[in-house]
């Protein structure tokens, strides 16, 4: 029409002025249409968002071993009475975590991936092994303990989640040490000491003990390698006492 108007005498100029009104009024419509298009999608969105929070998805595969609440019951808020327990509980058994208190006076010498045994009630006889993990360098001031991390792999799910375990920990010193009988340490009220021979007599050597393998415990003091000491501490044996060696 605007093409043709340019002619003189085909169209009257108000027709041409009403049907450009008539198009600016079907674009604002097309316009309001686009925005209300627009509109349901974000209200699509939401509704999607909102109902995503019905479905819970587990971060691994595993088995549910606890279930608290079932369809239908009524729950409250995280501070009410159904929201302080977990709907859920799964468990991964094919990676299991072993948790060891190690006490403070056996923390010195570890490493990760260090292996470590131990057994369980449910095989007695059988020996696990798997390598340290973490160790949190922090000793707690209450069990004066360490806590040790293994991870234990489990593919066979033989290991139950839960189960105590005794465990074979390994040791060892960075340095040489000492060890003695275990017999040829005593202790009075005051102290605790061995008895060493020297010059075919007793001298008492004040020492702080630590591991005890096969019968011989670690000793620290004024101790040096080839020392003689009594096999049979006592008390009633003092400085100075002659001792006569028997090999």
């Amino acid at each position: 029409m605007v093409e043709a108007a340019k002619t003189p005498g085909v169209l009257a100029e108000n027709d041409v002025l009403v049907a450009g009104q008539t198009v600016s009024a079907d674009k604002g419509l097309v316009e309001a249409a686009n925005q209300n298009v627009a509109a349901a999608k974000e209200a699509l969105r939401s509704v999607s968002q909102t109902e995503s929070y019905l479905m819970i998805t587990a971060p691994f595969d595993g088995v549910v071993t606890t279930r608290n609440l079932h369809p239908g019951a009524l729950i409250g808020p995280a501070s009410g009475p159904g929201g302080v327990q977990p709907i859920l509980q799964i468990v991964d058994d094919k990676r299991l975590r072993l948790a060891v208190p190690i006490p403070e006076a056996q923390v010195g010498d570890m490493k990760t991936g260090q292996l470590v045994s131990f057994t369980v009630p449910a095989y007695p006889g059988q020996t696990f092994k798997a390598p340290i993990e973490r160790i949190s360098r922090e000793v707690d001031e209450k069990s004066r303990t360490m806590p040790v991390e293994v991870d234990v792999k489990n593919p066979d799910e033989r290991l139950s989640p839960g189960s105590f375990t005794n465990v074979s920990w390994p040791l060892q010193r960075s340095y040489p040490t000492l060890f003695v009988p275990t017999t040829a340490v005593t202790t009075d009220q005051q102290h605790t000491f061995v008895i060493r021979v020297r010059n075919g007599k007793a001298e008492w050597v004040t020492v702080q003990t630590g591991q005890t393998v096969n019968g011989d415990i670690e000793v620290f003091g004024d101790l040096t390698a080839g020392d003689e000491v009594v096999k049979t501490a006592l008390d009633a044996i003092h400085s100075g006492d002659p001792v006569r060696v028997q090999n």
